[in-house]
């Protein structure tokens, strides 16, 4: 591989001088990090699952082996890669090798449909794929195909094996045992430059690529290191998946800038995660708030010894009030949260210096760091101060570069002055307490998970049955929000749930956008101007979910 000349993209350098001078950024990358843990923690954990322990050591020798692996494929630096990998050590391998490698990782989640990765490697143009040889039941070489033909450019088959690889022959390219390259001087990207896209749910179609420095996610760190006040001896449990921005910071960043162990788990489950908050004495444990509430209710059928936890990071969706207050009361631990998006950072936190009501009640104090400002949904004029709610917009340390390749999409996401925005609304009170009010954007927050209620539509509209469809939040006391859709049906036609599921299966569409409830009308409401009148069925399913 030949590094050649640098066109990865890069922070501004303005605002990157700015924030090094301000202590958010710096130069030293995550892969310096490790390396120095690999030296001074040899054989301290940093992964911990059910069933293996990866010490510093063993971790910075993989990301080594793969790295020069992906070095001998003949890419140019820069060029992305595709990875979709289980959240065990072996991602967090593959983001450290890529890094090294000069390469940007398009990560992919492991729930996503036929349909999103054919998407996500084509736009974000990548010429490789890295994966296992099958995840869920299904070998990986059959979505390489079902890709290729939509049109990814994808010229290689990465397969690395479910433990970590520590020799390069266990690793496979294009079904042959791999011949590892030589890592040029140089190569690695600096803590400036993209080195990571992922996936964020567009209000229509499918989902736009974000795109990341390390710097972003160090600072993000920074900010944590306050509002957490983690200290020697921390034990972290990710249960976010690694390729998205919860994960990124709770599982990649800030356990390996601190040194500490992380437990992961490929498959969430709430029985197995209290068992390893037990065994290994956890003591910040990070989640989403379904996840939370279904820790709780099964703590309540079998107690363990939660008695190391000291706090619990949530966010992704309303935090509720009560099942939070009972998680602390249950573990003694403080819940916490960020309030921001893939694409902005943080806005906001709570921290354990807050109380109970502004911590369980509130998004917390608005971070100085990220000037936030509100703004007119409607007509996008500044009504900062004005005591009344307001679109969040922000500008700081911790946002991402914008939108890969998509010019339309960012021109949505920044006000014209440089503000990044969020898709909600919010107040913010006198003290700088910031609490969301409503949204912005038609989206369904299901166990964290932002779904696009137009684009479920789009692909429920494709059944030969359905005449008109309309999804909106069903309430749920778990997940918080499920998928319903509203149909009218074609003449002589019928349609239930498992047909239409089978029908998106078939389609390759992504997990998350099944429906879980079908209503089935003989009209959708209209409003007076013609358009669905969500408002009304958002009550009706309401109604209907309290009933049942």
């Amino acid at each position: 591989m030949n590094p050649g000349p640098i066109t990865v993209p890069r922070a501004d350098a303005d605002a990157a001088a700015r924030y090094r001078a301000e202590g958010w950024w710096g130069d030293t990358t995550l892969g310096d990090t490790l390396a120095a843990h690999a030296v001074h923690r040899t054989e301290r954990a940093a992964y911990v699952t059910a069933t293996e322990r990866v010490t510093w050591g063993e971790l910075d020798r993989a990301a080594t082996v793969l790295a020069e692996v992906l070095a001998g494929l003949g890419l140019d630096r820069g060029d992305r890669v595709a990875v979709m990998l289980p959240d065990t050590a072996i991602v967090h391998v593959a983001f450290h090798a890529l890094q090294r490698a000069g390469l940007v990782t398009m990560g992919i989640g492991t729930r996503a449909g036929d349909a999103e990765v054919a998407h996500l490697a084509g736009r974000s143009g990548a010429r490789a794929l890295l994966t296992v040889d099958s995840l869920r039941g299904r070998r990986t070489s059959e979505l390489v195909e079902v890709a290729r033909a939509a049109g990814a450019p994808l010229e290689h088959h990465v397969v690395v094996p479910d433990a970590l690889p520590a020799v390069a022959a266990q690793i496979q390219v294009d079904g042959h045992p791999a011949t590892p390259g030589v890592l040029a001087p140089n190569l690695a990207l600096d803590p400036d430059e993209l080195f990571l896209l992922n996936s964020t749910s567009g209000t229509t179609g499918l989902p736009k690529c974000v795109m990341h420095t390390q710097n972003r996610w160090i600072a993000y760190h920074r900010m944590a290191l306050e509002a957490g006040e983690f200290g020697d001896g921390e034990v972290f449990m990710s249960l976010l998946p690694a390729p998205f921005g919860f994960g990124l910071w709770t599982a990649h960043f800030t356990p390996t800038l601190l040194g500490c162990p992380t437990v992961v788990m490929e498959r969430f489950d709430a029985e197995a995660a209290l068992d390893l908050i037990e065994r290994e004495r956890v003591t910040v444990l990070c989640c989403v708030s379904t996840q939370f509430i279904m820790l709780l209710n099964a703590q309540a059928e079998r107690p363990r010894d939660l008695s190391s936890l000291r706090c619990m990071f949530t966010g992704g969706e309303a935090v509720p009030f009560q099942r939070a207050a009972d998680f602390e009361q249950t573990t003694g631990a403080s819940v916490l949260q960020f309030y921001g998006s893939n694409e902005t950072g943080a806005l906001s936190c709570t921290t354990t210096r807050d109380d109970r009501e502004h911590r369980l009640t509130t998004a917390g104090r608005t971070i100085d760091a990220m000037h936030v400002r509100l703004f007119d949904p409607e007509t996008g004029a500044d009504t900062t101060g004005e005591g009344r709610p307001g679109q969040p917009g922000c500008r700081g340390p911790v946002t991402c570069l914008g939108y890969w390749a998509d010019d339309e999409a960012n021109a949505s996401l920044l006000t014209d002055d440089g503000w990044m925005l969020m898709g909600d609304i919010v107040e913010i009170d006198p003290d700088g307490y910031l609490t969301v009010v409503g949204r912005t954007s038609d989206f369904i927050i299901r166990g964290g998970k932002n779904i696009s209620a137009p684009a479920v539509e789009a692909e429920v509209g494709t059944h030969p049955a359905v005449a008109m469809v309309a999804a909106v939040a069903w309430p749920d006391p778990v997940f918080g929000e499920r998928v319903c859709v509203y149909v009218e049906l074609r003449p002589d036609t019928t349609l239930d749930l498992d047909a239409l599921v089978a029908h998106l299966r078939e389609r390759g569409v992504t997990t998350e956008w099944y429906p879980e409830r079908l209503v089935v009308v003989d009209e959708i409401p209209r409003s007076s101007g013609g358009k669905v009148a969500k408002g009304e069925l958002r009550v009706d399913a309401e109604r209907r979910a309290a009933a049942s």
